[in-house]
Order: structure tokens, then C-alpha cells, then sequence
């Protein structure tokens, strides 16, 4: 069973946090608001937050901006995730992995069927890493995001929870490159 190791020190991680919205605003992005007051209240800091369009092209450009920002260890999304025509983040986010983690959208939709039965299938919740950052992305509802922060994100990344983590395999998430730079 997991645990928190309470030997450890807490290690604040710096997350951004990505809007992907046609409509929304920072006045009323109320599932970025979620993730937000989440993050502080687990103790973690909110490097940037940003609202883009629906576009591909801008999610990926942000992602990639954030990714090359040595100020921000993981980026979490919100919206864009469904099955309609203006649905892009999925595409966009698979356009800069390096390694996909399938397990976070296979355990989004468990646990999401708990609570909205079929319903999830509609979501393409997915997961990854590029540059040295993680990528999430979540559907644009508030309580979606609520269900991803709390049942898994905060857990995941909390260096103090056992028996692993994702904080403590960030030192290593580039060792693919220093080995092609020896050879």
C-alpha cells in the first residue's frame, strides 16, 4: 500500500498551468482556478499560468515554451481533451512527448467511472514527458480536474510518497541524453 514517508522532506515542485479554452477567460476559468488553488494548497508553486485557443499549433508552441523553461517542472492542462472537432489538445501534447505514460489516462478513466459512469469514455485524458517536464492533460471541468488533482497528481507528486514517485525521478528523466552526448 502506499504511504507518505514522513522522514522525507516535502520537495515544492514549480507547475504551470494551461487553459485550453475558445471561450474561456481568466475571469472565468473555473477549472484553472481548481488546479491552481490545489497546487498552493499542497504546498507546490504556480510558475505561470496561461489561457490558448483550441489551436494545435499554440498548445504545442506554449508546451514547448514551457518545456525549454528550466523555471517549470511540470505542466497541467485543462480542457481541449474530448472527441469533437475542436478537441486538440490530445494531438498536440503527443506532437512533443518524448515517452507517453498511458497509466495516467488509463487510471483518470477508472477512477472518473466511479463518478460519471460511461460518460468517460468521452475523455482522452493523457500523459508525458519532454525535456525533463511532465505533461498532463485534463477535461475543462472543474470537477474532472478535482478528480485528477487529488486522486492522483497530488499523490504523484509528493517526493515523500512510497513506495516511488514522480518527483524523485526527475533528476533522471533526461539520462537519455547524456549518454548520447558520451557516445
Amino acid at each position: 500500500m502506499f504511504r507518505i514517508d514522513t522522514d522525507r522532506p516535502f520537495l515544492p515542485v514549480n507547475i504551470a498551468v494551461l487553459t485550453v479554452s475558445d471561450t474561456r477567460s481568466s475571469s472565468d476559468d473555473r477549472s484553472g482556478q481548481t488546479l491552481v488553488e490545489r497546487i498552493q494548497a499542497a504546498g507546490h508553486r504556480v510558475a505561470q499560468r496561461k489561457i490558448v485557443r483550441d489551436e494545435a499549433k499554440d498548445i504545442a508552441a506554449q508546451l514547448k515554451a514551457w518545456i525549454a523553461d528550466p523555471l517549470v517542472d511540470v505542466v497541467i492542462a485543462t480542457g481541449g481533451t474530448g472527441v469533437t472537432g475542436r478537441d486538440v489538445t490530445p494531438e498536440a501534447f503527443q506532437s512533443v512527448f518524448e515517452k507517453e505514460i498511458p497509466g495516467f489516462g488509463e487510471l483518470f478513466r477508472m477512477l472518473s467511472y466511479q463518478k460519471i459512469g460511461t460518460s468517460t469514455i468521452q475523455s482522452r485524458a493523457t500523459a508525458g514527458v519532454a525535456g525533463g517536464t511532465y505533461l498532463f492533460a485534463l477535461p475543462g471541468s472543474p470537477g474532472a480536474c478535482k478528480d485528477a488533482w487529488d486522486e492522483i497528481l497530488v499523490h504523484q507528486l509528493d517526493n515523500r510518497l512510497r513506495p516511488c514517485n514522480f518527483v524523485e525521478l526527475m533528476p533522471r528523466l533526461q539520462e537519455h541524453l547524456k549518454t548520447k552526448a558520451a557516445g
